[in-house]
């Protein structure tokens, strides 16, 4: 189980589905489903089309609104892009940066992530940061070391507060979308890894106070296992995340006061 001085925290990617009507309707239905998540941070990613709407839902409740992904400019011609002040105007308080569907489909670098993960920053915006291996970079046993590059270019120039208003969430590539899950014992050794190279490169303090979420294929029946482990402290959720039953139940699964 997480420290009990890191609060867990569990985010839900709605990632390219529902409409509004749809958006709508989970939003009211996770309201009454977490009327009583008060042991986890939640955070809700709808499509940005969906933003203004489920931020009036969700406004007087412990729930919390995020983007699914940031541009790293304030304004200008960026056809087709959102800036954190356009995600801040709609009620956003999170914002995912480097998720491995916009590093592997849209081919964001390393240099992107932390373009974006700095903007949404210093606009007020909090950062779940997404790194992860390939199934061939695992089976190349180069897990650690494409999480040491990743960490490492993507957060050049943050540190210290600045990393109060950042969580890691770990996705193994291979994991997302897949059916497939890391056991719990491979996700351990990722998060621990993470944690080690934040103590490191920020410092014990820095690394004792990280969130490290798992990412992965998570649902209703795997998340108490892996949430159980010592480094784990919350999930980003995928599919499960659009059922309004599965997902309270890996809320609460991600602490015994939720």
């Amino acid at each position: 189980m997480t420290s009990p001085d890191r609060v867990p925290i569990v985010g839900g990617n709605w990632k390219m589905n529902t409409d509004l009507p749809e958006a709508q309707s989970l939003a009211r239905a996770l309201t009454l489903a977490l009327a009583e998540a008060g042991g986890a941070e939640v955070v809700l990613c709808p499509p940005f089309t969906n933003l203004l709407a489920v931020h009036e839902i969700i406004a007087d409740t412990p729930l919390q609104l995020g983007g699914q992904d940031v541009f790293w400019e304030e304004r200008g011609a960026f056809t087709g892009e959102i800036s954190a002040a356009m995600l801040w105007s709609v009620g956003v308080q999170w914002v995912i940066c480097g998720h491995s569907e916009r590093r592997h489909l849209m081919g964001e670098s390393d240099e992107i992530v932390n373009r974006k993960a700095r903007r949404a920053l210093d606009s007020g915006l909090k950062v779940i940061l997404a790194i992860g291996e390939t199934e061939a970079e695992r089976k190349a046993d180069r897990t650690e070391a494409v999480l040491d590059a990743q960490l490492s270019a993507s957060l050049i120039g943050l540190e210290g507060s600045a990393l109060d208003n950042v969580v890691i969430a770990y996705e193994p590539v291979w994991a997302i979308g897949t059916g497939l899950t890391a056991t719990p014992d491979q996700a351990q050794a990722a998060h621990s890894f993470i944690r080690s190279w934040m103590a490191d490169r920020r410092g014990e303090a820095c690394s004792r106070s990280l969130r490290v979420q798992y990412g992965g294929s998570v649902t209703a029946t795997n998340a108490g296992v892996l949430m159980s482990m010592p480094d784990i402290d919350g999930a980003l959720v995928g599919g499960a995340s659009l059922k309004a039953d599965d997902f309270a139940a890996i809320v609460r699964a991600a602490g015994p006061s939720v």
